[in-house]
């Protein structure tokens, strides 16, 4: 796909070869991501507090004050946001730096995400929320994102209780402080200068957490839901508690443009948003870095994937076992396996036997390789892959329809590669040379054959 220039944030005429560095939030979620948390993150990095409170201002919502407040955590200096409603002990023993009171008739008990939340009688749907934000004067840009990050929860949360999205009541994230979060991550990214936001990849606890639908497991289902309706991974790690809530899921899916290590980030600004728990494994901070990255030059045209490499070293299995190896492992879907000479310990000559696979394929292709060669181990790695479109159109020739592939990059043709085993079937049959099938096939191309 071309992009044109005003979108890539580039001056007319610049070579996009050479892009420009772009301002950059990445978000280091070693340890999790709650709405909250992440608040606290960008008013580490410069948010001004006063500056949220005006624009949350203009939603009509009361009944909560803000705190904000600069504590620490497992010796992390950073920021804890807090939405605390009417009537609730605030628990805090640091000065606010921000605490504005809103009026309201009754108290609420509440919950951060964190932890479970009561049933609220007066939680709203996501019409009555929609209709909240849009009727408020807060800037488009604002209005189109936080809509678009609940309607992720709403989706999510529809299909595990089978009704549409306009029809979910939200328990947790229909909650006053929860529609604060939401909005206020959404107004907080915008008074950063609406960076490009960038991840690293999800990393969820492990254990139960209470909610309205009773005990679950971590991940929860919604946001598995969420994650998964994005294509976003999980792997969970061993600290016994939530870290990724449905509201941090829901804001990752709806910003971040991808999720993998650093890549030519140049650091200006490092925040840190503080949760309220103390964890085992690691801090319960989300940290943000604000900087600037060079975006890889536009592509080409070419594919990406990722493969797994399986290996292992032989110095004991015969050449026929080996070969049968290969042959079967091929038509057990494979995508190449192939052998190396080397040398191996004790100056034994030996093979570096490999085996390229799917990633969904390795586990099954791992057992192959232990069962049916001499290993007693292999090894995994996974790499990316840049690769040609392929396609494979047939071509008329003198000696019949032969397939012949064709490799482009863009709308440029790279490769044009005759099926060898077409070929040969084909020259048997007329007795001629397979290089005269495979040229016939070649110039039937060129010539519009196909």
């Amino acid at each position: 796909m071309i992009r044109d220039v005003a979108s890539l944030g580039l001056a007319a005429g610049h070579d996009l070869r050479h892009p420009q560095p772009m301002r950059t939030l990445y978000l280091d979620i070693f340890s999790g991501i709650s709405g909250d948390m992440f608040i606290g993150a960008l008013l580490d990095l410069g948010v001004e507090s006063r500056a949220l409170e005006r624009e949350l201002k203009k939603l009509s919502l009361d009944g909560y004050h803000l705190h904000v407040t600069r504590q620490h955590k497992a010796s992390i200096e950073g920021v804890r946001f807090d939405v605390h409603l009417a009537g609730q002990a605030c628990g805090n023993d640091h000065s606010p730096a921000l605490s504005v009171q809103h009026n309201h008739d009754h108290p609420h008990s509440h919950q951060h995400e964190e932890h479970a939340h009561a049933h609220d009688p007066e939680s709203r749907n996501f019409s009555q929320i929609q209709q909240l934000i849009r009727e408020s004067a807060l800037s488009e840009w604002v209005k189109d994102k936080a809509v678009a990050v609940f309607r992720r929860v709403a989706i999510a949360e529809g299909k595990i209780h089978g009704l549409p999205p306009e029809q979910v009541h939200f328990h947790e994230v229909g909650a006053v402080d929860s529609i604060v979060d939401i909005v206020g991550g959404c107004i907080s990214l915008e008074l950063l200068g609406r960076p490009r936001v960038l991840a690293a990849s999800v990393v969820e606890g492990t254990g139960w957490v209470s909610c309205a639908h009773g005990r679950f497991p971590v991940p929860t289902t919604a946001t598995l839901e969420i994650l998964g309706a994005r294509g976003i991974p999980v792997t969970q790690c061993e600290e016994p508690h939530e870290l990724v809530t449905p509201t941090g899921a829901a804001i990752l899916a709806e910003f971040a443009e991808s999720f993998a290590p650093m890549q030519n980030l140049v650091a200006h600004k490092v925040g840190y948003g503080l949760g309220t728990r103390d964890n085992k494994t690691r801090p319960n901070v989300l940290r943000a870095v604000l900087g600037d990255s060079t975006a890889a030059p536009e592509d080409p045209g070419w594919e990406t994937d990722t493969v797994a490499v399986l290996e292992t070293n032989l110095d004991d299995l015969s050449g026929e076992l080996l070969g049968h190896f290969v042959e079967s492992t091929l038509r057990a879907g494979a995508l190449d396996v192939f052998h190396t000479p080397i040398q191996m310990k004790k100056n034994r000559p030996g093979v570096l036997l490999t085996v390229l696979c799917q990633p969904t394929d390795a586990e099954r292709l791992t057992e192959r390789m232990l069962r049916h060669t001499s290993a007693f181990g292999v090894r995994r790695s996974y790499l990316e892959r840049r690769k040609l479109h392929r396609e494979i159109i047939h071509v008329s020739t003198e000696f019949g329809p032969i397939p012949v592939k064709i490799g482009t990059l863009g709308r440029e043709r790279i490769q044009i590669a005759p099926e060898f085993d077409a070929c040969r079937d084909k020259a048997v049959q007329a007795g001629v040379p397979v290089a005269v099938v495979y040229d016939a096939a070649k110039k039937a191309l060129s010539s519009g054959g196909a």
